[in-house]
């Protein structure tokens, strides 16, 4: 997906969508791909967003390369320091608290004794003390808490998008896609701000209230830490326990809630054409319904652990108070101990939703970590070489494609040589391998065997980013960003000037409808603002702009109607003569202008000459020349 027009990749195999889908046997135009009916009368839509390469120089190396690994590089113990700041300041806000409540129970029960002035001098500096330093504290955590929750969570994300971009292989569908780009990454925030940092709040809370405890009462300490134990310990373990029983089963009715949803809006249109609008939103309505049901019983269970914290902080209380009364321990170290037990579970009794929510979080990291451990679809040098200077001369060599074990090769020993300046089309079939073949060539699929060489080295040796550097352009499935038309087209020429975007757009016959849409005027997301036609053009307007060394136009007529198809070929052929160019099509008009022409058949060549030495000679190209001449009625 990392060409300038951008193309659907089988992200478990890299195949083309279309080639995919026929070859699998089912059909190429499902309800997120476009037909190939006429050009201008019917919108079209995309659903997976390209990754633009930019070609600055052909020859130049990849200057980029350190900046893609700049979450790895980023220096781990200031995240670690900010966390154990994070962590100190959470700890400290707790004990100002308990030191607050403890200092001020002291104090009044005291002062009811009407002890001398200079006996509660202490007491009331540290209730100001302690008043105040909690306020800073509790500042100074939350902002180092949610400082590198945000910085783990972006540094996450950046992880996440380099996985998936440009060729990182993935066979869920988008609505799950984006669940874990949004839900799972929020939740390494939960980790630290909801897990983290409220147990080690809670941890050294209870450890201060033991002390005290133990200083005042020792029996009495005693059940404050059975108390404790059960609220910290024995309710979050059963909430976590629950919260992986439910998560087994409200995860899946989630993650179907959204893809029938997605369903809902990329389909809305073939699904009112066909009746079956009504069918797809009660499906969705009972999926909704079955996950409320879950998500309700869920809450049951939580207000269940959160009223049992409840009940033990208040018969944890109680029996303390119970003990020193009648252990004659004293008015005010009976208050103390009263108090300071009570505040103890404030910490304590969160530790029941952080149990719930540790459970959905590490399941959220393991769904994270799958992505991330997703092989790429092409692998990536040690130590990639720089591309050769100079116009390069692409050799293909015995090449062999095969989409997954067992299925016959995509490509079988396909073999050319695009020397500078030279133009070759390929023509066959639809899933003969031509899209697969261009796949290869942009580092978007590892050939099984047989090489690919820029002016004599192999692309392996090559980054992957700079080998597209040299050979790009119009790609199957090209896909439109909701932006500006001029932005569109500034992805593929982030520095090009208004009369460049205006050639770009002139050459690709689509200056008209520029002139009547404006260069602001902002395209739907997924193309759905514009017609096939249209879409089509602005993706080989995009591939002109950009002007890789090697260009490669896959089907750039396609949706087109008759009339503007014949004329943007003719346009297009003009415009690549004297540059090497690889041109995938089905229409046979006009490629006798082509240097060369290759037939592809089931992933082998089978034909290969000129236009006159292929209409002369028996053949699929002959049958097809025929049969356009027919329809055409010539």
């Amino acid at each position: 997906m990392t060409g300038v027009s951008g193309i659907p990749v089988n992200r478990t195999d890299g195949r083309p969508a279309s080639e995919a889908a026929e070859r699998d046997g089912r059909p190429a135009n499902h309800l997120d791909e476009r037909s190939t009916g006429g050009a201008d009368e019917r919108p079209a839509s995309r659903t997976d967003a390209p990754q633009a390469s930019r070609a600055d120089a052909p020859q130049a190396s990849r200057a980029d390369a350190p900046q893609a690994d700049s979450a790895d590089e980023r220096p781990a113990g200031r995240t670690g320091g900010r966390l154990v700041l994070a962590a100190a300041g959470a700890a400290a806000a707790e004990l100002a608290g308990l030191g607050l409540i403890g200092s001020a129970a002291w104090l009044i029960t005291r002062a009811a004794e009407q002890p001398p002035l200079a006996a509660l001098s202490v007491a009331i500096v540290g209730v100001r003390a302690f008043a105040t330093t909690k306020g800073v504290f509790r500042y100074g955590e939350r902002l180092a808490g949610h400082d590198v929750a945000l910085r783990a969570q972006a540094t996450t994300r950046e992880r996440l998008y380099q996985a998936l971009i440009p060729t990182g292989s993935s066979n869920r569908r988008g609505a799950d896609l984006l669940s874990r780009m949004v839900d799972d990454t929020d939740a390494v925030q939960d980790l630290l701000v909801r897990c983290l940092l409220p147990a080690v709040a809670a941890l050294v809370t209870g450890v201060a209230a033991m002390v005290i405890g133990l200083f005042l009462l020792p029996v009495a300490a005693l059940v404050l830490l059975a108390g404790l134990l059960v609220a910290g310990v024995l309710i979050p373990a059963g909430t976590a326990a629950a919260a992986r029983r439910w998560s087994a089963r409200i995860a899946p009715a989630r993650a179907d809630l959204a893809a029938r949803v997605a369903d809902l809006v990329h389909g809305a249109a073939d699904l009112a054409a066909y009746g079956a609008d009504e069918r797809a939103l009660a499906a969705a309505a009972e999926t909704d319904a079955r996950l409320a049901a879950l998500e309700r019983r869920q809450s049951r269970a939580n207000a269940i652990a959160s009223a049992l914290g409840l009940l033990t902080q208040g018969l944890t209380v109680a029996a303390v108070v119970l003990l020193a009364m009648n252990s004659g321990a004293g008015a005010v170290a009976t208050a103390v101990l009263a108090l300071v037990s009570l505040v103890s579970f404030e910490p304590i009794l969160p530790m029941a939703a952080a149990g719930e929510r540790l459970t959905g979080v590490l399941a959220a990291l393991r769904r994270l970590r799958e992505v991330g451990a997703t092989p790429p679809a092409v692998a990536e040098p040690a130590v990639p070489v720089a591309v050769p200077a100079g116009p390069p001369t692409i050799e293909i060599e015995d090449l062999v494609v095969r989409h997954g074990a067992g299925l016959p090769p995509a490509l079988d020993g396909v073999s050319l040589t695009l020397t500078p300046g030279r133009r070759v089309a390929l023509v066959g079939p639809s899933g003969a391998g031509k899209s697969t073949l261009l796949s290869a060539l942009m580092r978007l699929v590892e050939p099984e065997s047989g090489t690919i060489r820029v002016s004599g080295v192999d692309v392996r040796e090559l980054a992957a980013d700079d080998t597209r550097r040299v050979m790009t352009g119009l790609t199957q499935d090209p896909y439109v960003f909701q932006t500006s038309l001029r932005d569109n087209l500034r992805l593929a020429g982030p520095e090009a000037g208004d009369e460049e975007l205006a050639e770009a757009v002139r050459r690709a016959r689509l200056d008209r409808w520029v002139e009547r849409t404006g260069w602001d005027a902002v395209l739907g997301e997924d193309g759905r603002t514009v017609s096939g036609g249209q879409l089509q053009r602005l993706a080989l307007a995009r591939a002109l702009l950009h002007d890789p060394p090697v260009l490669l136009l896959d089907e750039p007529a396609e949706a087109l109607d008759e009339t503007t198809a014949d004329a943007l070929m003719a346009d297009l052929l003009d415009a690549t003569h004297g540059r090497t160019t690889l041109l995938v099509t089905h229409r046979l008009r006009g490629l006798e202008r082509m240097d060369e022409i290759v037939v592809l058949e089931n992933g082998s060549v089978t034909q290969r000459g000129t236009h006159a030495e292929l209409v002369s000679s028996p053949g699929y190209y002959r049958d097809l020349w025929r049969s356009e001449a027919l329809t055409a009625g010539r």
